[in-house]
């Protein structure tokens, strides 16, 4: 009555937590806190180019501050990023500056956002999967 030694699920069940043990299995763990490399943190955030093409406001805007960064493996690698974002004195039509100023306090409008980044880094693939911004005035001061 020869029966294999895969048949048998008590077998197969410690065969399954033997490899868990040691390590054969990817452990898929959603999004964790991590620092964004410095590699791909100017391509990553270059969304706001995206973000000031759509824009109907009168003024462009550039990152003032990076939040929080969030990292994910996937079959490349995702990010949530979290930036502060505020008007510059470069109009709408003044594309070619990217080292605009920031508003005075008179004009001064910032916004907090929070980006979903797909990235395959090592072919220098970047995609906005989702973006999405309130008036840093309505989410809390606290964030600076």
């Amino acid at each position: 009555m020869g029966i294999g030694c895969w048949r048998n699920p008590l077998l197969l069940l410690i065969a399954l937590v033997l490899s868990a043990k040691l390590g054969h299995f990817q452990r898929w763990e959603g999004f964790q806190q991590k620092p964004m490399s410095k590699k791909n943190m100017n391509s990553t955030l270059n969304f706001i180019q995206s973000y000031n093409n759509a824009s109907n406001d009168t003024y462009l805007y550039r990152v003032q501050k990076l939040i929080r960064s969030q990292m994910q493996l996937t079959t490349g690698v995702e990010y949530i990023v979290t930036v502060k974002i505020g008007w510059t004195k470069c109009k709408r039509n003044d594309m070619s500056n990217s080292s605009c100023p920031l508003q005075s306090k008179k004009l001064r409008k910032s916004l907090i956002c929070e980006s979903l980044i797909y990235t395959v880094p090592w072919i220098n693939y970047f995609q906005l999967w989702n973006n999405s911004c309130l008036d840093a005035e309505h989410v809390g001061r606290n964030l600076g």
